[in-house]
């Protein structure tokens, strides 16, 4: 079980990870946080682009579900159902147990799992100790706290270290 922050790849946001390159990287089961990786903490509901994109990946073949921290069921359960996928709850991240019983409930192994995220010190130190693809995406709808813009700001050189980055696309 190793201790690593370091996600394997970073991305702007997460519409920049194609099915098919998940595909290529053997990935047939990906797990995501919620809050500040598909949308915004204070948005209710996914968006079209959101459930376009998920869309994409089951008919790819790739089986989606949230893993959340999230202490209120509510908006989780909401924004799942709506979305059609399933969630591990309570995922106590950095642990890895979240994302194990989410492999479990999927049926997949930790060569073919990734979790997306937003943090460090929940998102990727979790599937770094699950053994599974670490990726990490910019957050959405930004710092707005200034606790959040301190742990965006200390995040910044692991990020740039990360051996695998996407650019921004035009």
């Amino acid at each position: 079980m190793p201790f690593s922050l370091m996600p394997r790849w970073v991305f702007q946001r997460y519409s920049d990870i194609t099915p098919a390159w998940l595909r290529e990287q053997g990935v047939t089961l990906l797990l995501s946080d919620l809050d500040f990786t598909l949308a915004p903490k204070r948005v209710r509901r996914p968006d079209q682009p959101l459930r376009d994109w998920i869309a994409a990946l089951r008919t790819a073949g790739i089986d989606f579900m949230i893993v959340s921290n999230n202490r209120s069921g509510t908006r989780v359960t909401e924004f799942c159902a709506d979305l059609g996928v399933p969630y591990q709850g309570r995922a106590g991240k950095p642990s890895p147990r979240g994302l194990e019983a989410a492999m479990a409930r999927a049926g997949a192994d930790r060569a073919h799992t990734a979790m997306l995220g937003d943090k460090l010190l929940t998102d990727m130190l979790a599937a770094n100790r699950a053994g599974v693809l670490p990726l990490m995406v910019e957050p959405l709808g930004g710092a707005v706290t200034a606790w959040q813009k301190v742990l965006h700001a200390l995040q910044a050189p692991f990020k740039a270290a990360c051996s695998g980055r996407m650019e921004k696309k035009s």
